[in-house]
């Protein structure tokens, strides 16, 4: 079941970010030493507050059994276009069906919200994830380096 995710959620999020964003960092070598501001190491309870309170984010949680297994949450900076955020699935949850339900709900809400176009990034050596979203219909807009990054960061949208 797929619903909103409150305030008294932030806790479980929080945990189920880190842990879903982990892997990725295991896998690419992102540490936090060499990325602190990454997913994984920089989602804390205050941070969520931020994006609920003053970013007015809409967030999402698939809760299976009443256990929160996968999480997103849009940011809306105004217009017709808002980016899909943190989109994650627990480990031990996922290829089966969560994460394509976590997409389908998050285009759903932002049309409701009145998007025409969802954006979104991620690990550009991430072939695996970036291939997911394409066969979702994303396209692959951009690539950018940062410094304070020891990765490509990729970018991809969809009309929707």
């Amino acid at each position: 079941m797929i619903r909103q995710i409150e305030k008294s959620d932030f806790a479980e999020c929080v945990s189920v970010i880190r842990e879903s964003f982990l892997t990725v960092a295991k896998e690419f070598g992102i540490t936090p030493e060499n990325a602190p501001a990454f997913t994984a190491y920089a989602t804390d309870e205050a941070k969520l507050t931020h994006w609920m309170d003053n970013q007015k984010r809409p967030m999402y949680g698939y809760f299976d059994n009443g256990k929160l297994v996968g999480y997103y949450n849009l940011y809306l900076p105004g217009g017709n276009e808002c980016e899909l955020g943190s989109l994650c699935v627990l480990p031990e949850y996922r290829h089966g069906g969560i994460g394509d339900a976590l997409l389908e709900d998050s285009i759903d809400n932002a049309k409701a919200l009145g998007c025409t176009v969802m954006k979104l990034s991620i690990v550009e050596e991430n072939t695996v994830l970036r291939k997911w979203y394409e066969d979702h219909g994303f396209k692959h807009t951009e690539t950018k380096k940062f410094d304070f990054f020891p990765f490509t960061c990729g970018y991809l949208e969809k009309e929707i």
